[in-house]
């Protein structure tokens, strides 16, 4: 099973619980993740923990944000930390 089968199936089990409020998140969700996978991108574990829960109410729109924001900063932080690693590495 891949990837999109995976976090496909982890969120389609609220569609299933048919709560109304749950059911219409999983499918902003859906789409939003369906949407990056046309361009080639993957979910990763923490956007579908932070998914599951602003479907199962735990988080707010807002902290999803907040949260999706720090962890790309951080992300980012680390890309250009290895990058200039690697050229400090090239120059000995």
């Amino acid at each position: 099973m891949d990837k999109k089968e995976d976090w496909n199936l982890e969120l389609s089990e609220y569609i299933k619980q048919g709560e109304p409020n749950r059911v219409e998140k999983t499918k902003t969700w859906e789409t939003a993740i369906g949407l990056q996978d046309v361009d080639g991108l993957k979910p990763s574990k923490y956007l579908i923990k932070t998914a599951k829960e602003h479907i199962e109410g735990t988080i707010d729109i807002e902290e999803v944000k907040t949260r999706i924001d720090e962890y790309y900063e951080v992300q980012g932080s680390r890309k250009n930390f290895e990058k200039r690693a690697r050229k400090l590495i090239k120059l000995q």
